[in-house]
């Protein structure tokens, strides 16, 4: 594999280098493994759609995109009042 340079701010690099060390690992490898373990925004949403299918499947929950977005609005306030 080739590698790449990637410019970032250095507090950024010294904060990934520190979290690498912590883990016995060199920050080539602590990154390499870090993309490894994102998933992409299209694994994402088929991640989404299997829970999705699973929980229709297991008992029926199927919400539209309003109900959704009211839960997102309430579960936003809630975390907010929490964190007063």
């Amino acid at each position: 594999m080739a590698d790449v340079n990637i410019r970032i701010p250095a507090e950024a690099r010294g904060r990934l280098a520190a979290a690498a060390a912590a883990e016995g690992l060199s920050l080539r490898a602590y990154l390499a493994r870090l993309a490894d373990s994102l998933p992409t925004p299209a694994e994402r949403t088929d991640q989404a759609e299997r829970v999705r299918q699973v929980l229709r499947e297991w008992n029926g929950y199927d919400p539209t995109p309003e109900e959704e977005a009211q839960q997102d609005a309430d579960l936003d306030r809630r975390i907010a009042e929490a964190l007063r």
